[in-house]
């Protein structure tokens, strides 16, 4: 097992719930499902046999396939990205550029290169993008350092070799997923409070409905006999829409409140098993 972490700063990221997450996983399973991968945090820390990924974010899953198939290329591309002091004027230059390839269905290593390269200078690491679908984070004045972790790259794309990737609705993903199989769902987060918006990094967004839609796949795959785990946030809907399931209930830090008290909240697991 190689020892590998995200390739991006993802907004909502698990890697500060992994060992919740790790101490609920099931003894034995057998495929591993994924519907929505984001920064694949859970997926390269306990990197499962016969993955399976997804999510709907065509320029993330790109990403995920340009460094499957061509890691060197990427990390060249990256490479060539920091070659040049990232100010204010080079940065809004290639946010247009990615945003021409989006515009142009280019899907490619430089697409992937601008993916990664981006995250590292885009405003807290966020994925937004506007009703054109086009990438719209502004810059967060970072001028140097490197944007990628080369070792670390490569070992992805070792990885990936083996872990099938697709690009599709969470419905139609799951609907291989047969008895004793593994799907661990890390969908947008209910809001914690009704004033919040539902959290939107694709154009379509995923609010009340997409929420309910997916408990409803939950309840349909606990009757097929799979093995299931779901986090969000602690509130009530999460409660309305997964009882009669484990619920577990923690604290966690809240990085992104400019409000020092306000920095914790809770979330919670849901499992069937």
């Amino acid at each position: 097992m190689y020892k590998i972490t995200p390739f991006v700063k993802w907004a909502g990221g698990k890697s500060q719930i992994l060992n919740e997450i790790i101490a609920r996983l099931p003894d034995t399973y057998d495929d591993y499902y994924e519907p929505f991968i984001a920064g694949g945090a859970v997926l390269f820390a306990i990197q499962p046999h016969n993955a399976k990924i997804n999510d709907i974010n065509t320029q993330l899953i790109n990403t995920f396939n340009q460094l499957k198939y061509s890691p060197d290329k990427v990390i060249s591309a990256v490479k060539d990205l920091d070659g040049t002091v990232c100010d204010k004027e080079y940065y809004y230059r290639n946010r247009d550029r990615y945003n021409e390839k989006i515009k142009n269905g280019i899907l490619d290593e430089e697409t992937a290169g601008l993916f990664i390269w981006l995250n590292k200078h885009c405003f807290n690491g966020l994925y937004r993008v506007n009703n054109k679908g086009l990438f719209n984070v502004p810059y967060n004045n970072k001028t140097d350092g490197s944007s990628m972790v080369e070792d670390n790259l490569k070992d992805i794309g070792i990885y990936l070799k083996n872990v099938e990737i697709y690009n599709l609705d969470f419905g139609d993903f799951c609907k291989s997923v047969k008895e004793n199989d593994f799907v661990y769902f890390d969908s947008p987060y209910i809001p914690e409070s009704e004033t919040a918006d539902f959290t939107s990094y694709t154009k379509g967004g995923f609010g009340l409905e997409e929420h309910k839609r997916l408990a409803e796949l939950y309840k349909e795959l606990d009757k097929r006999g799979a093995k299931l785990m779901l986090s969000n946030n602690d509130v009530d809907l999460v409660y309305e829409l997964y009882d009669g399931f484990k619920i577990d209930s923690f604290d966690v830090k809240r990085m992104i409140n400019r409000d020092a008290e306000n920095r914790t909240g809770r979330e919670v697991i849901v499992t069937n098993y």
